[in-house]
C-alpha cells in the first residue's frame, strides 16, 4: 500500500500497470472458472475481454493472442454468432501477421531458434487457416439447414421470404458491431475491419453468395493443407479434405444444374477415394470408415441426380444405354463402399459381430439398408440378373429388421429405415415369386 500511494511518479505507473495486469489476469481466471462450471457464455465473454484488455495494454504474444482469439470465434460459430466469429477470427489474422515472416528453410536449417520460430508460425498460421474453414463451413450449412424442404432441396418460397428480410438483418448487423466489443487499436483496426469485409457473415441466400463464402474456405484450405500435409500429419490433413469436401457438399445445394452439381460431388470422390484406397487400416480404421461412407453417399447423390437429369431429358423407359451403364456404375460404387463399411465391422475371422458398438449402430445399420435399396434399383438386361440383386437387397433388409428384433434398443436409432426394411420384407418374397414364375413360362435358366 505504501509503494502504491507513494508520490514518485514512476512508481505510481508501475503500480496502476500492475493492478491492470492483475484484473487481466482475474478475467482470464474466470474465464478458466466459468468453463469448467460449463457456464460457457460467461467463459466467453471474460476470454473475450481479457483478449481484448491484452490488446489495449500491449501484454500479449502475438501468435498465441490470435491462436485465442481463433479458438474463441469457434464458440460463437456453434451458437450461430457469426458476426462475432468473424470478427475474432479476422483479428487473430491480423495479429498474427504481426509475429513476422516465416523464416525460410535455408535460414531454419542454420539457426534452431529460426527452425523452432519457422515450425511454430506456420502450425499456428495453418490452425488459424482451420478455424477459419470451419467459419465457412457452418454458415453455409446453417443456412442449408433454413432453406431446405423435407427432402433436402431448395425451398423456394423460404428463400424468397429470408431475402426480403436481409435489409432488416443487415440493419440489425450493423447495431451490433456498433455496441459490441471490438478488437484492435488504431494500427490494427482498419486492417480488421477490411477482412472482415472480404467474407459476409450473414447467411448467404443463392448460389453467388453460397460461391463467394466457399471460395473464401476453399483458400483457407489451401493454407491449411501447406502445412498440414499428408507425410507427418495423415490425421489433419484428411480431416481437412473432409471439410473440403464438405464445402462442395454444401455449396452443391445452392446449384440449380443439375449436371454442375454432379461435377462438384465428383470433386468430392476425386479427393476423398485415392486417400480411402491408401489408407492403412490397421492404423486408421475409424478415419477409413468415415470415408467409406461419405463417398458411398456421394456416389448415391450423383445416382440420384444422373437418373433425374435423364427423366427431364427423356422418358425413364427409353433410357439410352450409356445413360444406364453410368447409372448402374455410380449405383454399384455406391454399394461397393457401404458394402467395405460393412466388412469393416467384422472380425480378423471375417465373422460378422452379434452385437453392434453405440458408434457404428446406425451406420452400420443404415449401411445394410441403403445398400438394400442400391440393389434394388439397379438395371438389368437379364430377368436372371434382377432375380439375383433383389435376393441381395432382401438379405440385407432381412438383416435390419432381425437385428432390431434381437435388439429392440436398436430400433430407435432407424425407425424409418427399420419401418420401410419391414415392409420391404414382406413384398419383395411376392415379387421374387411373380419373376421366377415369368422366368419359368419362358424357359429362362440360370
Amino acid at each position: 500500500m505504501t509503494e502504491y500511494f507513494s508520490t514518485e511518479e514512476k512508481t505510481y505507473q508501475e503500480r496502476i500497470k500492475r493492478f491492470e495486469l492483475a484484473y487481466t489476469h482475474t478475467m482470464y481466471y474466470l474465464a478458466q472458472v466459468y468453463k469448467n462450471l460449463g457456464q460457457n457464455e460467461r467463459a466467453a465473454t471474460y476470454c473475450h475481454s481479457t483478449l481484448q484488455r491484452q490488446l489495449k495494454l500491449n501484454q500479449y504474444s502475438p501468435m498465441e493472442w490470435a491462436l485465442n482469439a481463433a479458438t474463441l470465434s469457434q464458440y460463437y460459430i456453434t451458437k450461430g454468432r457469426y458476426m462475432e466469429g468473424r470478427h475474432c477470427l479476422s483479428a487473430a489474422t491480423v495479429i498474427s501477421g504481426l509475429a513476422g515472416e516465416v523464416p525460410s528453410e535455408a535460414a531454419a536449417q542454420e539457426s534452431e531458434t529460426e527452425c523452432e520460430r519457422r515450425e511454430q508460425l506456420r502450425q499456428k498460421r495453418a490452425e488459424i487457416a482451420r478455424c477459419w474453414i470451419k467459419y465457412c463451413l457452418n454458415l453455409l450449412q446453417d443456412t442449408k439447414k433454413l432453406l431446405e424442404d423435407n427432402i433436402g432441396e431448395l425451398d423456394n418460397d423460404r428463400q424468397e421470404e429470408l431475402k426480403r428480410a436481409r435489409r432488416l438483418e443487415e440493419e440489425e448487423e450493423e447495431k451490433g458491431r456498433k455496441s459490441a466489443l471490438l478488437f484492435g487499436s488504431e494500427d490494427t483496426f482498419d486492417l480488421i475491419a477490411s477482412l472482415e469485409e472480404k467474407v459476409s457473415c450473414l447467411f448467404p441466400l443463392d448460389f453467388a453468395e453460397a460461391r463467394a463464402v466457399f471460395l473464401v474456405g476453399q483458400n483457407y484450405v489451401t493454407q491449411a493443407k501447406e502445412y498440414f500435409q499428408m507425410d507427418g500429419y495423415v490425421t489433419d490433413h484428411i480431416e481437412i479434405l473432409q471439410d473440403h469436401s464438405s464445402l462442395f457438399r454444401a455449396l452443391a445445394f445452392f446449384e440449380e444444374d443439375l449436371e454442375r452439381r454432379c461435377k462438384m460431388h465428383k470433386r468430392r470422390v476425386d479427393m476423398l477415394e485415392p486417400v480411402c484406397i491408401d489408407l492403412n487400416a490397421q492404423y486408421y480404421l475409424m478415419i477409413r470408415r468415415q470415408l467409406m461412407f461419405e463417398l458411398a453417399e456421394t456416389y448415391n447423390e450423383m445416382m440420384d441426380q444422373k437418373l433425374t437429369l435423364a427423366n427431364r431429358q427423356d422418358d425413364s423407359q427409353s433410357l439410352d444405354s450409356h445413360t444406364i451403364k453410368k447409372f448402374n456404375h455410380l449405383c454399384s460404387s455406391s454399394a461397393k463402399y457401404f458394402q467395405m463399411f460393412i466388412d469393416s465391422l467384422r472380425s480378423p475371422e471375417g465373422k460378422v459381430p452379434e452385437h453392434l458398438e453405440e458408434e457404428v449402430l446406425r451406420p452400420a445399420l443404415v449401411a445394410r439398408f441403403r445398400v438394400a435399396r442400391l440393389y434394388s434399383k439397379l438395371m438389368c438386361s437379364t430377368p436372371s440378373a434382377q432375380l439375383d440383386n433383389i435376393n441381395k437387397a432382401l438379405e440385407h433388409y432381412k438383416y435390419v429388421v432381425q437385428y432390431c428384433e434381437s435388439h429392440p434398443e436398436a430400433g430407435s436409432t432407424v425407425e424409418t429405415e427399420l419401418e420401410l426394411s419391414r415392409e420391404m420384407v414382406g413384398l419383395l418374397p411376392l415379387k421374387i415369386n411373380r419373376l421366377k414364375a415369368r422366368m419359368a413360362m419362358n424357359n429362362i435358366t440360370d
